[in-house]
């Protein structure tokens, strides 16, 4: 295993933490669990505020391809993949590339982008139906977090599954008590998350030996 950070290359975006902090009810968390419309497409006080496809993702795939050394015909899984941008942008990144998505939630998968009808999947982390080793890179973004400890166990061994050693996890975490105090005024989703300490010794349990790097709110 070893820490990297694969999405240097996304643009920053400027949370608006102290309205957030007070839209942080057991309703609106509640809300933002259902993965539904109101998550992605509906108020910012339980998800995105808007969730478009700008492009973003396209230097994040790159970096991507040039990491994992992509190719055409490889494939490669993004579990959580929402509506797709990043498989799409990988798809455009490498002409050729055989990418995939998977996430819990219909909404994301029957609004997802035109190019990449037909690759995506309905289906939860913790149990990915592909056969072992049958993907070059598993990627999964600010998802594992939201099983608790448990299910987070349970997707890491099944990302370590689909591509041994050749995974990409994000993940909620922080390096002070300031920044979890921050990051507590935030999560809407997160069910599990700790210090990077802790992360490590979760991958550790799950025999997990790919890459990670650190979700951190500032």
């Amino acid at each position: 295993m070893r820490e990297v950070n694969l999405l240097a290359a996304l643009p920053a975006t400027k949370r608006q933490l102290e309205k957030r902090a007070a839209a942080q009810t057991p309703k609106n968390i509640a809300i933002a669990r259902q993965y539904g419309a109101e998550y992605f497409d509906g108020s910012r006080d339980v998800g995105y505020g808007g969730y478009s496809y700008d492009g973003r993702w396209l230097p994040v795939a790159r970096d991507m391809v040039d990491h994992f050394g992509l190719k055409p015909g490889d494939r490669v899984l993004d579990v959580g993949c929402a509506k797709g941008f990043l498989v799409k942008d990988l798809m455009l990144t490498c002409p050729g590339l055989e990418v995939f998505g998977l996430d819990i939630s219909k909404y994301a998968l029957t609004h997802c982008e035109p190019a990449v009808i037909g690759r995506l999947h309905l289906g939860s982390a913790d149990s990915l139906p592909f056969p072992d080793n049958s993907f070059s890179a598993v990627i999964s973004l600010n998802t594992i977090h939201n099983f608790d400890r448990a299910g987070a166990i349970r997707a890491m061994r099944e990302i370590e599954r689909l591509a041994p050693g050749r995974g990409f996890v994000q993940v909620d975490s922080y390096h002070s008590s300031e920044q979890r105090d921050l990051f507590m005024s935030w999560v809407l989703t997160a069910k599990f998350h700790d210090y990077p300490d802790g992360w490590l010794s979760l991958f550790s349990e799950a025999g997990y030996t790919g890459d990670y790097y650190w979700t951190i709110i500032s």
